[in-house]
């Protein structure tokens, strides 16, 4: 028995040097460029999905070298200026803030809006100047949250004032988000930066959902829709100055459209079935990125939770079934399916789903039985040795 335990643990041992890597890389989102080839693929990639020229990198290349003594000798002075204007925006708002805070209860409803919505269109101002100047870009990005976040609730502050008894928070948010979709609107359409339309973007949607809700639809089919709007959106950004925004436009369209997919299965349904053919939905529209070469991070992403949601709906399909032994042959499947499309996110979701349902099927059938984790070793052993017997015989091809 003591043999047979540490012959165990050698072959344990060994398989978690064979596999640790490739689960470390996926529960960490390592990248799976390893060595030359792997680095040079990962490249045309970037560059078929950015429409990078060689030409481009060329010429990038050799401006960034003349760039380099420019940038170390970078004065110091300049350095403590900027830091000191980042501590002291900081502070100031840590100060207000803290204002705000301590004397909300004892202020009048005048104070209130002034504290809130007075400091916001302020900061709005200056938004508007360091735009109009273009002198300080690097001080758009906060400006712009800075303003949006006070402008924001400075408004929800001024309805609750004149309306201290209202319930209907639906019309709230409705005129809020109208009115914030209009400024950051007129703003991006006059000064062009990529922040300015995520505002808008986010405002904009927020309006529909919110005005769809009050209009009777049910949430299932305005995210189906709104959903489809993003992720197309999403893909049109990819062309425009602006496609920073596309991978996190794509990212929300599709939990977007998903979520309202499930709910509306859901209902027809059960949830097991639901969350399968949501998966495989996932699956799919991953697939169709990763055929593209475009979007590593949103392929991984796609294939980690969309084989999470097939292997756990089919698992509750099967489960207690005379064809329980299926489940065991689709996770076979997506074990190749995961060598054909070297995906690390889809292995790792494959080997925790095969390991899950043989600890599972073993405690059912086979709870008190030694010959049974024994053969499951001789046949690790075997599939080990197949497969380098296989990596040889392709080498010599």
């Amino acid at each position: 028995m003591t043999t047979l335990l540490i012959f165990i643990v050698i072959i344990v041992l060994i398989g978690g040097g064979i596999w640790g890597w490739p689960l470390l890389a996926g529960v960490l989102g390592i990248s799976s460029v390893t060595d030359k080839a792997g680095a040079l693929n990962h490249i045309v990639q970037l560059m078929n999905r950015y429409d990078i020229t060689p030409d481009d990198v060329e010429s990038t290349f050799h401006r960034q070298l003349c760039a380099t003594g420019a940038t170390d000798n970078r004065s110091k002075g300049e350095i403590a200026r900027t830091l000191f204007a980042y501590l002291g925006g900081i502070f100031i708002l840590a100060g207000v803030s803290t204002y705000i805070s301590m004397f909300w209860d004892s202020m009048g409803s005048t104070m209130r809006i002034l504290s809130t919505l007075g400091i916001g269109y302020i900061l709005f101002i200056v938004l508007v100047s360091a735009l109009h100047e273009n002198r300080f870009p690097k001080l758009i990005l906060p400006l712009t949250v800075a303003s949006v976040t006070m402008m924001t609730g400075g408004w929800f502050v001024l309805m609750n004032e004149f309306y201290p008894k209202g319930d209907n928070w639906r019309t709230a948010v409705l005129c809020v988000f109208a009115v914030m979709a209009l400024h950051q609107g007129a703003l991006f359409f006059k000064y062009r930066r990529t922040a300015l339309l995520f505002t808008s973007l986010f405002f904009s949607y927020g309006f529909l959902q919110v005005g769809l809700d009050i209009l009777g639809v049910p949430i299932a089919y305005s995210a189906i829709a709104l959903g489809a709007s993003v992720f197309l959106v999403g893909d049109a950004l990819e062309k425009t100055p602006y496609k920073l925004l596309s991978e996190p436009a794509l990212l929300i369209g599709v939990c977007w459209l998903n979520s309202g997919l499930f709910d509306r299965m859901n209902l027809f349904t059960s949830s097991n079935w639901a969350t399968l053919i949501t998966g495989l939905c996932i699956i799919f529209t991953t697939y169709g990125m990763h055929k593209a070469r475009r979007y590593p991070r949103l392929v991984a992403l796609g294939y980690f939770f969309g084989s999470i949601m097939v292997y756990c709906g089919l698992f509750d399909l099967v489960q207690n079934t005379r064809v329980e032994l299926l489940y065991l042959a689709v996770a076979a499947s997506g074990l190749y399916a995961c060598v054909v499309l070297q995906s690390r996110a889809l292995l790792l979701t494959t080997v925790l789903a095969m390991f899950g349902f043989m600890v599972y099927f073993s405690e059912k059938y086979f709870a008190n039985s030694l010959g049974w984790p024994v053969t499951l070793v001789l046949l690790g052993i075997a599939f080990l040795s197949v497969g380098a017997i296989a990596i040889k015989v392709k080498q010599r091809i």
